[in-house]
């Protein structure tokens, strides 16, 4: 089945990519979650404008790529999450909160699907998070977990 990815998947490709899947793959999950479109010649036509709106939210090149990770690396990044005693958390970290405390602690606007946690933050403490800025060029920073009162 040839379809065309409308979000980055994970050892697939990155949108406005045209790839081939296997055929339940791509009906159980690719087109049902909205990460693509089924492949014709006029929504092909839409590659363009997805490669467009791409373009315009990612890191530009590796130079660029290298200055947000010194950017990233140099940033204190704390955020403070409900837990109980004993510092357990109520829920977990997610990448959507990390990416939120970094833009808090004025950082760079980064896209949540490219924060890879390490495993599931379930109590307060130090972590190491990493951030894929480019094929390349992976950032690590330290997130501190605090208890919120």
């Amino acid at each position: 089945m040839k379809i065309i990815l409308t979000q980055e998947v994970s050892g697939l490709g990155t949108p406005g990519d045209i790839v081939e899947v296997k055929d339940g793959f791509g009906r159980n999950y690719l087109l049902p979650q909205g990460f693509a479109i089924g492949w014709t010649k006029g929504a092909e036509k839409q590659v363009t404008s997805i490669k467009r709106a791409r373009s315009a939210r990612e890191i530009r090149d590796l130079g660029h790529a290298k200055e947000v990770k010194a950017q990233l690396e140099a940033l204190k990044v704390s955020m403070s999450a409900r837990a109980g005693t004993g510092g357990r958390l109520f829920g977990s970290v997610t990448p959507t909160e990390v990416q939120q405390a970094v833009k808090a602690a004025g950082g760079p606007d980064l896209d949540k699907r490219r924060i890879e946690l390490p495993g599931h933050i379930k109590s307060v403490g130090q972590y190491t998070v990493s951030v894929r800025l480019h094929t390349d060029v992976t950032a690590n920073f330290t997130l501190n977990v605090v208890a919120s009162k």
